[in-house]
C-alpha cells in the first residue's frame, strides 16, 4: 500500500505560516495544479503533520488556476484491485483534510475541475475569485470521480446538478457557482487567498474544541437521524462547554468582555 512518508511526496507543496494559519500551496502550475499521485500523498502528509499550534489551514493553487483535477497523463492499465486501491489511497488522503485536526479554508481560482473540485469539496469553507470555473468532466472521459466527488459534491450542490454536470460536461463560472453551493464566498479576481486567510485567522481565535466539534460533530450528526442526532448533540455540548477555554470565554462574555456579535 502506498503511504505518504517520505520529503519526495512534498515537492509539488509548500507550507507557510502566519501565526497559527497554515498556508499550504499546490506547486505544479505547469500542470495548472493537476493531482499525481505524489501531489495527492504530499497532502494527506503535509494535513497529517501540521505543526503544533496550528488552528487553521488554507489551501491555494499556485499560477493561474486552483486545480484542474487528475492528471491524466499518470492514468495507466489497473486491473479492479488496484483501481480500487487506487481511489481508497485518494479517499483517505482527502480525509486527512476533511477529518484532520484544524478547519481548511480553499482559496480557488481559474479552474477547480473534476478532482479539484473533489479536492476543494473536502475543504470546510470555500473562497471563490470570479475567475473560478467548476465541471465534471468525467464523463466525457469514460471515467468516475474516484476521490470522493460522488459523496461531497452532492451535500453541497445537489445530486441533481452533478448528474448535470457528469452527463453534459456543464462548466459553471463563479458568479453562478458560488449562490447554488459551491462556494460560500465569492471576490474579486486575485482576491481569494487573502480572504481565505482572513477567514482562517479568525477561525484560529475560536475554541480548539469548539472548531473540532463542529469539524467531527456537525457532518456525522447531520447523517443521523432526528433523534440520534439530538443525542450526539447534546453529547457534544456537554464535552465542548466543559473546556477551560470555553469557560473563560463564558465567563469575559458574561463580564462585558468577550466580543459581541456584530454584522461585519
Amino acid at each position: 500500500m502506498t503511504t505518504p512518508s517520505t520529503q519526495a511526496n512534498l515537492t509539488d507543496l509548500s507550507v507557510q505560516h502566519q501565526n497559527q494559519v497554515a498556508i499550504i500551496t499546490l506547486r505544479r502550475a505547469h500542470k495548472r495544479n493537476a493531482l499525481s499521485d505524489a501531489l495527492v500523498l504530499g497532502l494527506e502528509y503535509a494535513f497529517s503533520h501540521l505543526p503544533e499550534g496550528t488552528r487553521a489551514a488554507v489551501l491555494v493553487g499556485d499560477g493561474n488556476h486552483f486545480c484542474a483535477g487528475l492528471d491524466l497523463s499518470e492514468i495507466q492499465a489497473r486491473d479492479t484491485v488496484a483501481g480500487l486501491q487506487h481511489s481508497r489511497m485518494w479517499h483517505r488522503a482527502l480525509n486527512a483534510i476533511e477529518k484532520g485536526s484544524v478547519p481548511v479554508v480553499a482559496a480557488l481560482h481559474g479552474a477547480v475541475v473534476g478532482g479539484g473540485m473533489e479536492l476543494a469539496s473536502s475543504c470546510h469553507i470555500r473562497v471563490a475569485d470570479e475567475t473560478a470555473f467548476f465541471a465534471f468532466p468525467e464523463g466525457s472521459r469514460g471515467i468516475f470521480v474516484g476521490g470522493g466527488g460522488s459523496v461531497r459534491a452532492p451535500k453541497l450542490i445537489g445530486e441533481h446538478r452533478m448528474l448535470d454536470m457528469m452527463l453534459t460536461g456543464r462548466v459553471y463560472p463563479a458568479k453562478e457557482a458560488v449562490p447554488i453551493g459551491f462556494a460560500q464566498y465569492l471576490v474579486v479576481p486575485g482576491a481569494a487567498l487573502a480572504k481565505a486567510v482572513e477567514l482562517a485567522q479568525r477561525i484560529a481565535s475560536n475554541a480548539p474544541m469548539t472548531n473540532y466539534a463542529l469539524m467531527h460533530a456537525l457532518p456525522r450528526i447531520c447523517e443521523q437521524s432526528a433523534d440520534h442526532g439530538f443525542f450526539t448533540e447534546a453529547l457534544m455540548a456537554s464535552i465542548v462547554e466543559t473546556a477551560p477555554e470555553a469557560r473563560a470565554r463564558v465567563t469575559e462574555f458574561l463580564e462585558g468582555r468577550g466580543p459581541k456579535v456584530k454584522v461585519s
